[in-house]
């Protein structure tokens, strides 16, 4: 028989060892930060779904935007207004009435710098290594989807200054995946997110009506983004081509068979997880030789700003280089002879080659640069050939391995696009049929 002084006690101890081990999983109340709140909505029509704006979180916070930055917003000119303006070297300017893309499982996770060799690796929890954004490395993670036209910006400066081009998307105030246990300032985050096909159902973050019949088409074709606008060739002085003004290393390629104007509906079917992305805001020493620090991290004053950004001109590049020159004449040449404004699609260049590029009349297409010498070089001599690096080229090769046409190679260098505040690079985990 116990007495009742014992049950007492009895209970007194079962609730100090509760309430240590709430407090040792860190989701006891007073450790646990308010959740974040809503500032406003935005209604989902056409099948997707309401969009909560989020309110910026304040202290110890993070508030999580996304941005094509100024080019989504104006496009790109020609000729570019500084040098240091991203430009397409052969003369065209791009300008886009849509960018639509769509996203999902924004993940904060411990340890980004477990692997200085290996960027996709996190810290499991328990003294191993885990794959960023999975499994027991997740602290936090805001899902989706969430859909954007990149094109109509938003109501934030982006990370690289430039004003209204960004939109708010979710916030944190604590570590939700841990009892939303407070951010630690003192420690930094691995930060990755998804692409991922586009879905009806979706948070429609700014879509109007013209974007929601765009989005319906990429549901329709599992596009994961889209960009649609519009090309002017604009070398040679405002496009006159008995103007000099540009070079090209084959003097008898006839250029005035190109389109000097073309619509694009470019539909990429491009599924990518960002894993453990540099941070270009942090202002500590990265990690052998990446560019900038890993993750992020909190202050204790205000909110930290993780801006998704997407690049839009890597579908455009001369190689898988990062950061290489871009050219629109491959796209052009596709429609050579042509006498009516063509509309440019992913889908024609299937079975397209890209060494050498061949244009639609059967004539090897040279490159052109219509920028001053200093700026550019061709990369060869010879007709424009796409450089993959060390991965094959082979028409009738495995998805897996090789890349098989000029559709394969745009779609690779594409799914680069995703980065963290600006030029943040991050592990790209392609989930589609790539090599890695």
């Amino acid at each position: 028989m116990i007495r009742p002084a014992c049950v007492s006690i009895l209970y007194l101890a079962l609730d100090l060892a509760l309430d240590l081990a709430l407090g040792a999983c860190g989701s006891s109340d007073s450790d646990s930060a308010p959740p974040p709140t809503s500032c406003g909505q935005h209604a989902g029509v056409g099948g997707l779904a309401d969009f909560d704006v989020p309110c910026d979180p304040g202290s110890n916070g993070i508030l999580i935007t996304a941005s094509g930055e100024a080019f989504a917003r104006s496009g790109y000119a020609f000729p570019p207004a500084s040098a240091d303006d991203v430009a397409f070297v052969d003369g065209w300017a791009l300008r886009y009435d849509r960018v639509l893309t769509t996203f999902d499982h924004i993940t904060l996770s411990q340890g980004p710098n477990k692997s200085a060799t290996d960027q996709s690796l996190c810290d499991d929890g328990k003294g191993g290594a885990i794959v960023c954004g999975t499994g027991s490395s997740v602290v936090a993670e805001v899902d989706g989807p969430f859909v954007i036209d990149l094109h109509q910006g938003g109501s934030l400066a982006d990370a690289d200054g430039a004003a209204l081009d960004a939109a708010p998307v979710a916030a944190l105030t604590g570590r939700n995946q841990q009892g939303n246990a407070a951010f630690d300032p003192a420690t930094p985050y691995a930060f990755g997110f998804a692409v991922v096909p586009a879905t009806l159902g979706a948070k429609n973050i700014n879509l109007d009506a013209a974007a929601l019949a765009d989005y319906q088409e990429m549901v329709t074709e599992g596009y994961t983004t889209m960009l649609v606008g519009t090309a002017t060739w604009q070398g040679n002085r405002n496009g006159d081509l008995a103007d000099p003004g540009c070079t090209s290393v084959g003097p008898d390629y006839d250029f005035s068979a190109l389109p000097r104007t073309i619509e694009f509906r470019l539909g990429f079917v491009a599924p990518a997880i960002y894993r453990n992305a540099q941070n270009p805001a942090r202002k500590t020493a990265p990690i052998g030789d990446e560019e900038h620090p890993r993750g992020i991290q909190t202050v204790a004053n205000q909110s930290t700003i993780a801006q998704l950004t997407f690049h839009l001109d890597h579908a455009f590049w001369e190689s898988f280089v990062h950061d290489s020159p871009a050219h629109f004449d491959q796209f052009a040449a596709r429609y050579a002879g042509q006498t009516t404004t063509p509309t440019a699609r992913l889908e024609d260049f299937l079975g397209t080659g890209l060494r050498p590029f061949v244009d639609a009349q059967g004539h090897p297409l040279p490159w052109r640069s219509c920028l001053p010498a200093s700026s550019y070089t061709p990369p060869s001599a010879t007709a424009m050939s796409f450089d993959t690096l060390s991965i094959p080229v082979d028409a009738a090769g495995s998805p897996a391995t090789s890349i098989r046409d000029f559709s394969d190679y745009a779609r690779y260098n594409h799914s680069t696009f995703g980065h963290l505040n600006a030029d943040g690079l991050s592990f790209v985990d392609r989930q589609y049929p790539s090599p890695p």
